[in-house]
């Protein structure tokens, strides 16, 4: 009987596929919050000690996982600035590999829709 993944297994998920891509970056890992609803998933600094904020959200397919909500992301920059962060967005579209409409199934396969990370314009609106 196949187990489909939980929320926050899908979670760990993207934030496995987001972690290796940042470390490929260069970005060194200050802290990490794995907990599914907690902001920010990483603290990163880069070469020149820059902080970052990384956000990964796991949307299910067909969904657009490249889009994000504009006015909470307002609310997050203020957060971000004031530890004088940038933000960063990730995010990572998961679907069952067969059937969409189904959960994906612990040690089946999935598709997956990743296209990077995306630089968040710090002027707040």
């Amino acid at each position: 009987m196949s187990v489909a993944l939980t929320k926050q297994e899908l979670h760990f998920l993207a934030m496995n596929i987001v972690g290796k891509d940042l470390e490929k970056r260069g970005f060194e890992f200050i802290a990490i919050e794995s907990k599914l609803g907690k902001l920010p998933q990483f603290v990163c600094i880069d070469k020149n000690n820059q902080r970052y904020f990384v956000i990964v959200k796991t949307i299910m397919l067909p969904d657009n996982p490249n889009n994000y909500d504009v006015i909470w992301m307002e609310t997050f920059k203020v957060h971000a600035q004031k530890h004088e962060a940038n933000v960063l967005y990730a995010g990572v579209g998961l679907a069952n590999a067969e059937d969409n409409t189904k959960p994906i199934f612990k040690g089946e396969e999935y598709l997956l829709e990743y296209n990077g990370i995306q630089v968040i314009e710090m002027n707040v609106n």
